[in-house]
């Protein structure tokens, strides 16, 4: 089984960056041969499905973060990083790292297996 742990949240103000990283653990080959995922869960929302990692590919992103959110997963650390720029009070949730995709729609979160605690970030205007 894998073991997943999101961290990295904290408190910032709109316009203000943050890194979080997801640290997999039990992995028996490279993090690069696993479907990764990043959502999101703010109070009274539905969860929403930002980043998707697929093996050996570029990451996708959802429209309400392309183009201020980078996804990175280097070849050897164990550890998938989320870059968050110019972040937004809409952006205030609880964000979970997710590992291995059975398949389906890609931002359904019941379609990963693994799951992390989550970490808070909170972004005030």
């Amino acid at each position: 089984n894998l073991q997943v742990e999101e961290s990295g949240g904290g408190s910032v103000q709109a316009g203000g960056s943050l890194r979080l990283s997801c640290a997999v653990s039990g992995l028996s080959s490279s993090l690069k041969t696993v479907s990764m995922g990043w959502f999101r869960h703010a109070p009274g929302k539905e969860r929403e499905g930002i980043v998707f990692l697929e093996p050996f590919t570029n990451p996708t992103y959802a429209d309400s973060v392309k183009g201020r959110f980078t996804c990175s997963r280097p070849d050897v650390k164990n550890t998938v990083y989320l870059t968050m720029n110019n972040l937004k009070p809409e952006d205030t949730a609880v964000y979970y790292c997710a590992a291995y995709f059975e398949g389906g729609l890609w931002y359904d979160w019941t379609k990963f297996r693994y799951w992390g605690q989550g970490t808070q970030v909170t972004v005030s205007s």
